[in-house]
């Protein structure tokens, strides 16, 4: 069976319909399943904060979201180009790379993740996003496909990135930036609060969405609390990937929720 591409993303975002997803960071092909039962666009997964590896686990992950008909998004642990690379020839849409302050950094990421002329990617027919040089492949059509269709998404996520903004979105095959408030915060020491309530985590996000739009380059932000009212602000800004939640916090609410339950049933303080 070839393999599911997932089209929908990128279609939407083409036609300037905002996109939505939530992050994973529980390792669970269960969680990223029901996240596609529920309509959600992308499944943000996470290799930088959690035990999971580019490995056969990974591979687990992304095929659960390309099956359920939702894009998968790997958040990998750095610039290291195998990481980025085996992402990729595994069948994500795309790769989030965290703490991306300079430029050199950003050509970095491009050229790991792009074949020539965008970039230097090594290439191997035997995978997935080759479909395993399956009947009719051809190098050529391969790697331009490659190319128009996986996404380069760094992070904007400290003051470092900001001080750099301009040299950065300057970077050819950036596609996406995400705003990360909670680090960006904590590298200027400042509350951290992923509402964006801050006037200067605020303002940040505002000068990404002008400078990238101005670019061609796509934002994305999360939206939490996530309610009707901050998703319609996030969208009348111009946030173009908005990450409503993430697993673990999906499943806090649930047990908070039963908990109060419990609690109420049994007249328990």
């Amino acid at each position: 069976m070839p393999t599911p591409l997932n089209t929908s993303l990128g279609d939407r975002m083409s036609r300037g319909q905002p996109v939505f997803g939530a992050t994973f960071y529980s390792g669970s092909t269960v969680a990223i399943e029901a996240a596609g039962n529920w309509g959600l666009d992308f499944a943000f997964i996470d290799a930088e904060h959690t035990p999971v590896n580019i490995d056969a686990h990974m591979e687990k992950l992304v095929m659960a979201a390309l099956l359920s008909g939702i894009a998968p998004l790997v958040r990998v642990r750095g610039t290291n180009e195998w990481d980025i690379r085996k992402s990729l020839e595994i069948g994500a849409t795309g790769v989030i790379v965290p703490q991306v302050g300079s430029a050199d950094q950003a050509r970095a990421i491009v050229r790991a993740a792009k074949f020539p002329p965008a970039g230097r990617r090594g290439g191997d027919a035997s995978c997935r996003a080759a479909g395993f040089a399956g009947p009719d492949f051809k190098w050529s059509e391969y790697m331009e496909a490659e190319n128009n269709r996986r996404l380069v998404i760094p992070m904007a996520e400290s003051y470092e990135f900001f001080d750099n903004i301009d040299e950065i979105l300057d970077v050819e095959g950036i596609d996406v930036i995400n705003f990360g408030p909670a680090d960006y915060s904590i590298s200027r020491r400042i509350s951290i609060d992923y509402s964006m309530s801050d006037p200067e985590v605020d303002e940040k996000l505002s000068e990404l969405i002008e400078k990238a739009h101005a670019r061609g380059i796509r934002v994305m932000a999360p939206c939490l609390p996530t309610n009707a009212e901050n998703v319609a602000a996030l969208v009348a800004r111009g946030v173009d990937m908005i990450i409503t939640g993430n697993d673990v916090l999906f499943l806090n609410s649930g047990l908070r929720a039963a908990r109060e339950a419990i609690r109420a049933g049994t007249g328990e303080g």
